[in-house]
């Protein structure tokens, strides 16, 4: 394992993904911080749940995050936001693989209305196995920073 300790966050939208996500990751031996939320039926906002995991992730408490909510893309822009973070979201395990191989992200957002619980599963395993290639990538992350 690349990674041993994995903040996850969800909107009311991404709830149940996100808690079959942290049983899975608990499973396999990460430590995992849940930063809500805590249900499926009440709304909730989602750029609060990416802002929670991308300053979990940037100030150390975890070493990469996992972000969900319906399609994926306003939770991995809100944790975008935050210096220091490269959410990639992701659809399959290819995506998953080279966001990891290739921009070095330390969260992984996905979207629970586009794709299944097997595929979501796959896509976090790739993305935790998966190390950065470094050598020329690493010139093209730095100027994200």
């Amino acid at each position: 394992m690349s990674f041993k300790s994995i903040a996850i966050a969800a909107d009311h939208a991404g709830y149940d993904l996100k808690s079959k996500l942290a049983e899975e990751l608990r499973a396999s031996g990460y430590e995992v911080l849940d930063l809500g939320t805590g249900d499926a039926t009440t709304s909730v906002d989602y750029p609060d749940f990416g802002k929670a995991v991308a300053e979990a992730v940037a100030g150390g408490k975890a070493e990469a995050g996992v972000v969900v909510c319906g399609t994926g893309i306003g939770i991995s822009i809100a944790a975008n936001r935050h210096p220091g973070i490269r959410a990639a979201l992701c659809h399959d395990e290819t995506s998953a693989r080279l966001c990891r191989e290739h921009n070095d992200a330390n969260v992984l957002a996905l979207g629970a209305r586009l794709i299944g619980e097997v595929v979501a599963k796959d896509c976090l395993h790739t993305f935790l196995k998966t190390e950065f290639a470094g050598d020329r990538h690493t010139r093209r992350v730095e100027k994200l920073g």
